[in-house]
């Protein structure tokens, strides 16, 4: 296709005639692979004389196309891009940055960051030189500095071993970079295109130092050339003339956005530098010249900017926010602490205070906005913009480390306030200042729970400010009374009516007018007192869901149902009722508007997740499960296909609860069989540990019609996926695991019936045995071998001499020594077979040691818990941009591992193979079979069925091995009492 005709199609696919835009779009898709297309694009892109509104699809187009395409994800994909177009589009890209105007910018952009990733050294070793003779280009800079970016951004949150060319970067570029920041400062009254400039310095500068500092910089010479015009542009007023009036395009701005990257740069500096006892070695000493010379004077800076609270002049919220990052994290250190204690009055009252009350901001989403103002409270992404987040981290971290000098006086700052607002007549009530008294109670209530004299005055607090503004006439009021409620619900109340009177206030509030009221009623819900009112709770909490798609709504009735078992089997029907058409609502949200955020996602999974709580919590009463299955079928059948890949493992739960508790499998569950094992044979196969537990409910508990049913046939079904699985050379060892133990369920399960199915499945496992390379498949394989001995030991040792397989060393259960096996081999089986079972007992006796003595440590798990008064909390500030959308998910992520870290251990994705799984989740016929009652009674049976074998075995016997069948004997008289002792209890209890 020539490029007049590209254009012309290119115009078409914005036609508001459907068939001409589908034409267009199929004509696209059908030459995009031709040679020169991409090239083509490129030209239209930036042809000055084409439409503007054609010139962006071919951008959309190129940008698509380059990320699908450039570099494919599969290696053994064959490469849809020829060389030849990808070096016509590298040697022309990265200068029409500067001629195409920025909505065309954005996709090129894209565009190159895509192949700057994939190609960037080895296919591209051109580039870093292109940069380097741009930067001396007056009219190239922008350009030069804008791949720059990019090609920064690749190392970011590189390891060390793959930042190694970003130092060659920075060695290159940053010495012309200095030059050209330094002069882009002295500039005298500075046009906004120098803020545009200055900007990408300061993110090229912040790529390159996030994670390790380069080598150069440690020079004192340039890093103090480098900070002073950090320091410079700090301090530094923004611009007034030309400031933008839209708030929502005033924080985005060009020198906003300058003085917002300067604080993260150097607040990332202090993170990493302000304290001494997290430095290496070989960076103490340029950690003191820091702290030094700099940290002092940056706070300074920083308190200086927020005087703008105190004055009401402007400020981005993102700016606020990364001040009282620094702050907070000075108040550990005492020498910041003293610069800082001199002006602690003005920042706690006269700063830190205003940013915690209700504002006029706030007051418009509520007004205008209910469900946005109600995301932006629960969402932990708001929480790294937010001025008052950031408040309240201050407020909790002062009076932590500092609380002696500074607790009481801003107490005693919250109790005027209260008093003030008693006083006042309702018409000059200062209705957001008694807001954020509320929320700062909230924020310090564990420690005012630990503290005296608070901790014995906090039930009067309450009954005296809080609840009566449950009948506020101010919705926030009322909202910020059950989030407090809700904060000090654990406290000890002397007068239970105390309580009562809350927890019912609480409820009402779930019948509010305004919604936010209503959210942070739910929220506030202290479970112990509820159960005299689930009926009319449960009713509120549907209302709610028909409202407002939010994951911790559905969290919070997941809890409930949690807490209540049994007790929720009158209303579990109706919940899952409302939990499935609140799922079918999610869904259709996140179909319709395929860029919503992810709340809507996230609920839809939290109402399945609750679906499965509510069928854990009423599991003893099977009868229910044959009601629910009606509304439960529609999700499972839509869900199980590649619809719903996002939601897979919650919906296979489901489908687990629904076949194991039932009290049988009905026709329309087996329907979904087929779909399970489509999935697993086209793209489930990372699920197939999931999937493993219903397809074993469905063999066990309806072995039956698994072995009748011909239409479908599901004995050929399960062996169609699990040889193609098992067979799969490039199948690693960890992804087949399931595969064996679904074999094993077949012989536990069908004993007699599936005699066909025993060399398939041998002469399988047998080659895949051959092939295993990790400790616990060969272990599961060989399981597989011994339930089939247990299935049948005269057709498994036939078929494993046919197999060839009969030499092999494997041992195997006990029920062949009722077959005719030669003397020898007997005895060498015999003796394995004691051997394995004093290992396994002695193992037994050393897990139950082992387990009694984490019993015992538990008693002092929290004995380190508390952090010592100098630790320091770092890397709390981290980098942030709303142009820059994964950076959020970056940070998002890091937060969400940082908090995470605390619970996992030490060896968490451990790949060894030592690290064997559990199989508690199922369940088999043979579970109930003790192997020492099992061995002591087979070997009785030879002795009534062939006492001269019997004998000859004892005579071969030595010393050592009649003393191990002596004590095997005995231990499995012990095992003998001990199981019917268990099952006595066991029926007693019920």
């Amino acid at each position: 296709m020539d490029l007049q005709s590209l254009a012309v199609v290119l115009r078409a696919a914005l036609s508001h005639v459907p068939e001409e835009r589908k034409a267009a779009e199929e004509s696209l898709n059908q030459f995009q692979y031709a040679p020169q297309h991409l090239v083509r694009l490129l030209q239209i892109i930036v042809d000055g004389s084409c439409d503007m509104a054609v010139r962006q699809v071919a951008s959309i187009h190129f940008k698509n196309f380059v990320a699908k395409n450039w570099s494919p994800n599969d290696p053994e994909e064959s490469q849809k891009i020829s060389e030849s177009d990808k070096l016509m589009v590298r040697e022309n890209i990265l200068g029409f940055i500067v001629q195409v105007p920025p909505l065309l910018r954005a996709q090129l952009g894209e565009s190159i960051k895509t192949i700057i990733h994939s190609d960037y050294p080895e296919q591209w070793p051109g580039l870093l030189h292109w940069v380097t003779h741009n930067l001396e280009s007056e009219n190239q800079i922008f350009g030069a500095l804008y791949v720059l970016r990019v090609l920064s951004r690749k190392y970011e949150f590189k390891s060390e071993d793959e930042r190694i060319p970003l130092y060659h970067i920075v060695e290159e570029t940053f010495p012309r970079l200095l030059s050209i920041f330094s002069k882009l400062v002295q500039i005298v009254n500075p046009p906004i295109e120098v803020a545009d400039l200055i900007k990408l310095i300061c993110k090229i500068f912040w790529s390159s130092i996030y994670l390790e500092i380069p080598k150069q910089l440690f020079d004192p010479n340039v890093f103090n050339a480098w900070m002073s015009l950090f320091i410079n542009l700090l301090e530094r007023p923004v611009p007034v003339e030309g400031q933008p009036l839209d708030p929502d395009v005033r924080k985005s701005w060009g020198w906003w956005k300058v003085k917002k990257w300067t604080i993260h740069i150097l607040n990332r500096l202090y993170t990493r530098f302000g304290d001494m006892k997290l430095q290496k070695p070989e960076s103490k000493a340029f950690a003191q010249m820091f702290q030094k010379n700099y940290a002092g004077r940056i706070l300074g800076c920083h308190l200086q900017i927020l005087n703008a609270v105190r004055t009401g002049d402007y400020l981005p919220d993102r700016v606020i926010n990364l001040v009282l990052q620094y702050l907070t994290n000075s108040v550990t250190k005492n020498s910041m602490y003293q610069l800082m204690q001199p002006q602690i009055d003005i920042i706690l009252f006269e700063i830190i205070f205003p940013l915690m009350c209700f504002n006029d901001n706030d007051q418009k989403l509520w007004d205008e906005d209910p469900h946005e103002y109600v995301r932006k409270g629960y969402d932990i992404i708001e929480d790294l913009y937010s001025p008052r987040t950031a408040a309240m981290d201050f407020v909790s971290e002062l009076v932590r480390k500092r609380g002696k000098s500074n607790l009481q006086k801003f107490i005693h700052f919250i109790v005027d306030i209260f008093r003030r607002y008693d006083e006042a007549s309702i018409e000059i009530k200062p209705y957001r200042q008694k807001d954020g008294a509320l929320l700062a109670i909230g924020t310090l209530c564990d420690k005012l729970k630990q503290t005296d004299p608070y901790k014995a005055e906090l039930e009067r607090m309450l009954v005296q400010h809080v609840f009566p503004e449950f009948n506020s006439h101010v919705g926030h009021l009322r909202a910020k009374a059950a989030w407090v409620a809700g904060q000090y619900a654990h406290i000890s109340f002397s007068d239970q009516d105390n309580f009562r009177k809350a927890m019912h206030c609480i409820v009402s509030g779930m019948r509010d007018p305004d919604l936010p009221v209503r959210v942070d009623s739910v929220f506030a819900l202290h479970l112990n007192e509820i159960r005299p009112i689930l009926p009319q709770l449960l009713d509120e909490f549907f209302k709610l869901m028909n409202e407002v798609e939010n994951e911790d709504l559905v969290f919070t009735l997941e809890t409930i149902v949690d807490k209540f078992g049994e007790e929720m089997a009158p209303y579990a029907l109706g919940l899952c009722q409302n939990l499935a058409a609140a799922f079918w609502r999610c869904m259709a949200s996140q179909e319709a508007d395929d860029e919503a955020d992810d709340s809507g996602a996230l609920a839809a999974v939290g109402c399945l997740r609750a679906i499965s709580t509510i069928l854990e919590s009423v599991s003893s009463l099977p009868h229910l499960f044959i009601q629910i299955e009606p509304t439960l079928l529609p999700i499972m059948r839509r869900m199980l296909t590649s619809d719903g890949q996002d939601v897979y493992e919650e919906v296979l739960e489901i489908v687990s609860y629904m076949t194991f508790f039932s009290p049988s499998i009905s026709l329309d569950m087996w329907s979904l069989w087929p779909l399970m094992m489509e999935a697993l044979n086209d793209w489930a196969i990372d699920f197939f540990e999931n999937i493993l537990v219903p397809l074993d409910n469905y063999v066990s508990r309806g072995s039956d019609h698994f072995l009748a049913c011909k239409n479908p046939d599901y004995q050929q079904s399960l062996w169609s996926a699990l040889s193609s699985i098992m067979m799969d050379q490039n199948m690693e060892d960890s992804d087949i695991e399931p595969a064996p133990k679904l074999i094993e369920v077949v012989f536990q399960n069908c004993k007699g019936n599936v005699d066909q199915w025993v060399e398939p499945y041998l002469s399988l496992t047998i080659d895949r045995l051959r092939r295993a390379h990790k400790p616990y498949l060969k272990c599961l394989l060989v399981q597989v071998i011994a339930n089939a001995f247990y299935y049948n030991p005269s057709l498994t040792l036939a078929t494993l001499h046919k197999l060839g397989a009969n030499k092999s060393k494997r041992v195997v259960y006990e029920p062949i020594l009722r077959d005719h096996i030669p003397g020898e081999a007997l005895n060498r089986i015999f003796k394995a077979t004691l051997d394995l079972l004093v290992a396994y007992k002695e193992q037994v006796a050393e897990s139950k040691k082992q387990d009694d003595a984490d019993g015992d440590d538990m008693d002092g798990f929290d004995a380190d818990e508390d952090e010592d008064d100098d630790e320091v909390e770092s890397d709390k500030e981290m980098g942030l941009d709303e142009e820059d959308a994964d950076e959020v998910n970056s940070l998002h992520l890091q937060k969400l591992a940082a908090e995470a870290r605390g619970f996992q251990p030490a060896d968490e994705y451990d790949d060894s193979d030592d690290d064997f799984s559990d199989d508690e989740e199922l369940q088999s016929p043979i579970d109930e079979v003790d192997p020492f009652i099992l061995f002591v009674e087979t070997v009785q049976g030879l002795q009534a069925s062939d006492p001269i074998r019997f004998q000859s075995l004892m005579q071969t016997l030595d010393f050592r091995y009649q003393a191990l069948a002596s004590g095997i004997a005995q231990h499995a008289e012990e095992r003998r009492v001990e199981i019917e002792k268990e099952k006595l209890e066991k029926a007693n209890a019920q």
